[in-house]
């Protein structure tokens, strides 16, 4: 390499090393904010229903994704196998990945969701009755019932869009994705309004019209790289329709290391469920409505440090790959620098405009005066709590990435799920019994107190560097790992270019 090229590689903070690791984590960062942008358009038509409406949404939202978040766990390792073969010279391997999680995602709708959809009402039923919980209205029980259903019957093409995505993430080829999930949130904001409140000819179907147009915004979101992944193009380049047969040994790589994403995520969601349809639901509809609220300003500050890690997942397989270990540490604390300020400037906005960003949400006349200052208040309080561990959020976020892209997963997944089931619902259950006087505050502090554990355990994991020992992929025989051959029209080049022009 020339000095110059050195210097790029060699220096992490650097202003080349810096723009490289934005030009390829944006449009991912996009992406996630598009996801984020779909959800806080749905909740917030939803709650201009009132409060009752938006505790359904959000209840039912959630209950929706509880086995969902499994398969979405595992799906993070198509962005390191194929980002690792990218690296190492074998592209064309790639894609038999992004075929047999497909494969994986249609089995556990069919096996699973379909089943748990029909099973959904007597679900949430339960896990109130088994903690002690007190239930829900009928009304908003019906109405999250439904709105999961609808959900969990579309999620075939929510799974499908995300194992693609994944793809295409690990081929630092992020902009297909992001183009899909903006013309997905274009339909779904569009198609939001119109059933929620039937305009345009469409029928006014509330609560229910919310999840139909997420369904067909997903729809639209798996079309476009689908389209792309089948195209004669990248036929030629890296043989996307040959992988397409159901393969015992993909799939077996997949859930080799994908199973502890699996876990973490799919534990995650199951404690965050019981957290907000359990224990902040049960001190009533309007502490439920807040923390929905504060939780959907919370994903635009969590979404786009999700993006950052997609991003470092990409980059540290692709380092590994090539051999270059101390790269990837280098790139993988350049994108928790850049997490790390974003998430403190959305700390100091919870703070200082808490007021204002609760009242975005309650302004309908349906809210009584009384009950729209009650989550005005409510809403306050939860939205500093959250803005304690925004920046052990970040930590956490960005080195499950880099860990995810060595295939370092086991032990990030093992540790997340003990700290979700001890201190999310542990001490945030204890919390409700030893201090009620706190409200939905106590569950809360609970939360804040997982999230800053989970990310200096995680930081102090991939600092003490196990992850270098991990080796998922070989280069191909005869080509050294820092070589991609492929169709001479300069898609890929020479690997160490790509690393100074890419990375």
């Amino acid at each position: 390499m020339s000095d110059g090229q050195a210097d790029i590689v060699s220096v992490p903070a650097s202003g080349a090393a810096l723009r490289e690791m934005m030009r390829l984590s944006l449009p991912v960062v996009a992406t996630m904010v598009s996801y984020t942008l779909m959800q806080f358009v749905d909740k917030y038509y939803v709650s201009q229903l009132g409060a009752e409406e938006l505790a359904a949404a959000g209840n039912g939202g959630v209950a929706a994704f509880l086995p969902v978040a499994v398969m979405m766990g595992m799906l993070g390792v198509v962005n390191t196998y194929v980002s690792q073969n990218l690296g190492a010279g074998t592209p064309r391997r790639a894609p038999a990945y992004a075929w047999n999680a497909l494969w994986l995602c249609l089995i556990v709708w069919a096996a699973v969701l379909l089943p748990y959809a029909a099973l959904l009402p007597r679900a949430m039923s339960g896990m109130r009755s088994a903690l002690g919980l007190e239930q829900v209205g009928p009304s908003v029980a019906e109405l999250e019932a439904v709105y999961a259903q609808i959900l969990l019957g579309g999620m075939i093409l929510t799974l499908g869009a995300r194992g693609l995505a994944q793809f295409f993430f690990g081929l630092h080829r992020p902009s297909v994705v992001f183009i899909a999930a903006t013309a997905g949130n274009g339909v779904n904001w569009y198609l939001t309004w119109a059933l929620v409140f039937g305009k345009h000819g469409f029928p006014a179907w509330g609560v229910a019209g919310s999840a139909v147009a997420t369904v067909i915004g997903t729809a639209v979101e798996l079309a476009i790289p689908l389209a792309l992944f089948l195209s004669a193009r990248y036929q030629a380049q890296f043989g996307t329709r040959d992988g397409w047969r159901l393969s015992g040994r993909h799939i077996r790589d997949i859930l080799r290391i994908g199973w502890p994403g699996g876990l973490m995520f799919g534990n995650e969601m199951i404690c965050w469920w019981v957290f907000m349809a359990g224990l902040v639901a049960a001190f009533g509809a309007e502490h439920n409505a807040a923390s929905w609220i504060t939780l959907q300003y919370m994903h635009l500050s969590f979404m786009p440090a999700f993006g950052m890690s997609h991003a470092v997942t990409a980059i540290v397989g692709r380092c590994i790959g090539m051999g270059r270990p101390d790269l990837a540490q280098q790139r993988a604390y350049l994108g928790l620098r850049v997490t790390m300020l974003y998430m403190g400037l959305c700390a100091a906005a919870f703070v200082l405009l808490r007021g204002q960003l609760v009242e975005v949400f309650v302004h309908s006349p349906r809210y009584a005066a009384e009950q729209r200052d009650l989550i005005i208040q409510i809403g306050g309080r939860l939205l500093i709590l959250a803005a304690v561990f925004q920046v052990f959020d970040a930590v956490g976020i960005t080195m499950i990435g880099a860990l995810r892209g060595a295939g370092d997963t086991v032990w990030p997944g093992v540790v997340t799920a003990v700290l979700a089931w001890t201190v999310i619902l542990g001490l945030g259950k204890a919390l409700t019994v030893v201090a009620p006087e706190w409200g939905s505050a106590g569950p809360w502090a609970a939360a804040a107190a997982y999230i800053i554990l989970l990310g200096l355990l995680l930081l102090w994991r991939f600092a003490g560097g196990h992850w270098k020992r991990i080796q998922l992929v070989k280069p191909q025989s005869g080509i050294a790992a820092g070589t991609l051959t492929e169709p001479a029209d300069g898609i890929v080049a020479d690997a160490e270019a790509l690393a100074t022009r890419e990375l």
